[in-house]
């Protein structure tokens, strides 16, 4: 069950979902840092948030999940590593990636054949994925090569012309970027460090003799 957020905020909520579904992008807050989403299944929606980050379109973008079981739909060969990863770190501060599913078939991937998967750990950014009633891009909400931003106004000194709505929610709590593991390297790898620490993810790694 998600957490209860003030009827305020779940009109936002509800609003942001409107403007997604319609081909929209909107800006968010998540535990770790602002994110920017469109529907993962609409490519122009996809190509609207290349734009408004300045992000090459070649880099592919991590996906938002709203519950675990919804990984099905878009990854295949889990294993014993990644399900305990799941255990420790969903909802929270990791982004794993995966073998994607045959069927997946999204801009986001940028021509991958491996799919960015993060579960986060706020109320605001689970109701809307769940409003929507599919996976969002996940990435973060500033210019590629600006700073992080942490509060709507901070989002909409950077990229607010860019944006078609801005969910107002006050501060996100972490302050810093998930950690993403490419967990279908023969061991893991690292491809950005932040929230998650490496040595946790190891020691993952290492309870599950490496499988």
């Amino acid at each position: 069950m998600k957490e209860a957020i003030p009827a305020s905020l779940d009109s936002q909520v509800k609003q942001a979902a409107l403007i997604l579904r319609e081909g929209g992008i909107v800006a968010y807050p998540t535990d770790t840092v602002y994110g920017l989403g469109a529907d993962i299944y609409n490519d122009l929606a996809v190509k609207k948030l290349f734009t408004a980050k300045d992000r090459p379109m070649g880099l592919p973008l991590p996906v938002l999940i709203d519950n675990i079981d919804k990984l099905e739909e878009l990854v295949s060969g889990q294993t014993a590593f990644t399900r305990s990863l799941i255990k420790r770190f969903w909802p929270g501060g990791l982004t794993i990636i995966f073998n994607k599913a045959p069927h997946v078939q999204s801009l986001v991937l940028a021509g991958s054949d491996k799919i960015g998967v993060r579960m986060p750990d706020h109320p605001v950014a689970l109701l809307l994925i769940s409003e929507l009633g599919r996976p969002i891009a996940g990435t973060s909400a500033n210019l590629h090569s600006g700073e992080i931003t942490l509060t709507a106004g901070e989002v909409s000194g950077q990229i607010g012309s860019r944006v078609d709505y801005i969910i107002d929610a006050g501060r996100c709590p972490g302050g810093r970027e998930s950690t993403i593991v490419d967990a279908t390297a023969e061991t893991p790898r690292i491809v950005r460090y932040g929230a998650v620490a490496e040595s946790d993810i190891m020691a993952e790694y290492s309870k599950t003799g490496g499988k």
